[in-house]
């Protein structure tokens, strides 16, 4: 393994996305351990994505036009039903708080990962390139070169999640905040839902 795939992979996966957003509010909404939880299901969300990149399935997948638009609209409505999601979510008094339970935080952060076709073509694109041509261990290789990527993946998302929860008293004490945090992590799905849908 190579510093430049240490690099770029930290790089790809610091640049906030769909996970990052939804971690962080976990993070904000629900605490340190909704936050940790969400970052460990987004992180498995990446492994249907790295499956099929090291078995050539992403190649399938690529190649059919209307398998990889199916999984790309899903992946839209999921985002945009967070976008609804998180406009509708009621104000919980500051000492009460009313925390999703670990299987729907996890859920929704697995799903996040796994209705994004273009974790797949990363994959597909990415892990190839630092894979020797004629390596007799080239899917051992690549199966390893994955597992550190979803390590720096739950790591990142981790801190994330923490500087989140870190500021979450704040942000309950003020009702003027809380409304806005909910109406920037909705329109901030709407327009990630916008990207993936584009060409």
């Amino acid at each position: 393994m190579s510093l430049e795939f240490l690099l770029t992979a930290l790089v790809v996966v610091a640049t906030p996305g769909t996970g990052a957003l939804l971690t962080m509010n976990a993070g904000l909404a629900h605490g340190t351990r909704a936050s940790a939880v969400a970052a460990v299901g987004c992180t498995l969300g990446i492994v249907p994505h790295a499956v099929a990149a090291i078995t050539g399935l992403a190649a399938l997948l690529h190649a059919s036009a209307v398998a990889f638009q199916v999984i790309k609209y899903a992946g839209v409505a999921y985002l945009l039903y967070l976008s609804w999601s998180s406009l509708r979510e009621k104000d919980s008094p500051p000492e009460a708080p009313a925390p999703k339970s670990a299987g729907r935080v996890i859920t929704s952060a697995v799903l996040v990962n796994v209705l994004n076709p273009k974790l797949t073509i990363f994959f597909f694109a990415f892990l190839p390139q630092f894979v020797h041509a004629g390596d007799p261990r080239s899917m051992l290789t690549m199966a390893g070169l994955s597992a550190v990527f979803m390590v720096l993946t739950l790591v990142v998302f981790l801190a994330y999640g923490a500087c989140a929860a870190a500021l979450r008293d704040r942000v309950l004490s003020r009702p003027r905040v809380r409304a806005w945090m909910r109406r920037v992590f909705a329109g901030t799905f709407v327009a990630l839902a916008a990207r993936l849908a584009a060409p």
